[in-house]
Parts: structure tokens; C-alpha cells; sequence
């Protein structure tokens, strides 16, 4: 068993896998600092110093013991930001993949070497030609 598992662990399409979540897990913390860190910042600016993060509308107001229950809209658009931005970035990644994929299948295949007749007939002609 423990060899079997070594073998499904150790196939090429697994690590790959891997490789991708790891990286994709990366750039969606990077992502999320873009959204919060870098463009979030002056919208709220240009909607009157807004934080989008701490927007939220108060169900019920913190007492004694209890937090306030709210509904934090704010987290949300963030979210739905990080999620178009990373959504548009992997387009970008597949249409360029997929546009250079798509110029390697139009390029015209190589020329056919040519047959054992014609290699005969050249070297033929070839010695016929000294003197």
C-alpha cells in the first residue's frame, strides 16, 4: 500500500498540482494585499475617507459579554474584488497560453526529406556534373 501511494504521490500530473496550488495560494495572498493595501485605499478616499473593511451594517449593538452582530458588507466587496482581479489575471494567462498554443499549430510542418530516388538521382547528377 505505502508503495502504491509512493507511485500515485510521485506521478508527474500530482506534483504539478501541487506546484500550482502552492503558487496560486501565493498570489492570492498578494492579491489580497493589492485589493486591500494598494487599491481599496484611494476609493475610499474618493468616497468621502470610507475603510470598505469596516463597513458593515449593526443587526444587534455589543452588550456586556456578547459581540455586536453585523452584517460586514465591506469584507465582502473586498472579496469580490480580490475575486475579479484574480479571475482576470488567469484569463490573461490562458488566452496568451492559448493564442501561443494556436500559433504553434499553424506554423507550417517541415518539409518531408526528400526520398531514396531523388537522393540517388541528386548524387547521380552531382557526379555527372565533375569533371
Amino acid at each position: 500500500m505505502l508503495e502504491e501511494f509512493k507511485k500515485f504521490a510521485m506521478r508527474g500530473n500530482v506534483v504539478d498540482m501541487a506546484v500550482g496550488i502552492i503558487i496560486g495560494a501565493a498570489f492570492g495572498r498578494i492579491v489580497s494585499s493589492l485589493v486591500a493595501d494598494v487599491i481599496m485605499p484611494p476609493i475610499g478616499l474618493l468616497m468621502g475617507g470610507a475603510d470598505f473593511s469596516s463597513l458593515m451594517i449593526t443587526l444587534k449593538d455589543a452588550s456586556e459579554g456578547t459581540e455586536a452582530v453585523a452584517i460586514k458588507y465591506g469584507v465582502f466587496i473586498n472579496a469580490v474584488l480580490d475575486f475579479l482581479i484574480v479571475a482576470i489575471a488567469i484569463f490573461a494567462i490562458i488566452k496568451l497560453m492559448n493564442t501561443m498554443q494556436r500559433k504553434k499549430e499553424e506554423a507550417p510542418p517541415p518539409p518531408a526529406p526528400p526520398s531514396e530516388e531523388i537522393v540517388l538521382l541528386t548524387q547521380i547528377r552531382d557526379a555527372l556534373k565533375r569533371p
